[in-house]
């Protein structure tokens, strides 16, 4: 047996609250949704977005052949410098790196220059060419005069037989 409710208004409103009820905190999380998540960003060709991942082949390249790892390259001094850093973990492949007859330069292809460490008249070249010490960070210094490298470019670094392709410049 069917039982019927009386269509009276009473029942009808009772109806309505309900769903509205079950319906509210759907909507309610719908709109939060929409309201927190930021509109897209464009990555057109004004983007300054660049990727800074270093991929792990190379980092495994870097540390099996020259000794090294945590190569990183950063505008210094309002961009007058360009510092490039590295961590050794072989003092005995790292040593190339850090002799004097060894002459480092960074390339911007896309600037397309050429740096050279400055040399100072009391100082010497700027850079470290004691004997590496593992565990140690070393780093160099380029000069950037006019400042035609500029963060995000991405920049080769040689030293000697030395060659790092495609850092970023931070």
């Amino acid at each position: 047996m069917i039982r019927r409710f009386p269509s009276s208004r009473g029942s009808k409103l009772l109806l309505l609250t309900f769903c509205a009820a079950l319906a509210a905190p759907m909507f309610a999380r719908a709109q939060a949704h929409s309201v927190a998540t930021p509109p897209a960003q464009k990555s057109g060709p004004h983007s300054r977005y660049q990727p800074n991942h270093f991929p792990k082949r190379a980092n495994m390249y870097y540390e099996g052949v020259w000794g090294i790892d945590s190569l990183a390259v950063r505008s210094a001094e309002s961009g007058e410098l360009i510092r490039f850093n590295y961590r050794v973990l072989n003092a005995a492949k790292a040593k190339q790196l850090n002799e004097k007859s060894a002459e480092p330069s960074l390339i911007d292809p896309k600037a397309g220059v050429k740096l050279v460490l400055p040399s100072l008249e009391k100082v010497g070249q700027l850079r470290q060419s004691s004997e590496p010490i593992e565990g140690k960070t070393y780093w160099m210094a380029f000069s950037n005069k006019g400042g035609p490298v500029k963060r995000g470019d991405r920049v080769d670094i040689v030293i000697g037989k030395f060659h790092a392709n495609g850092l970023v410049v931070e």
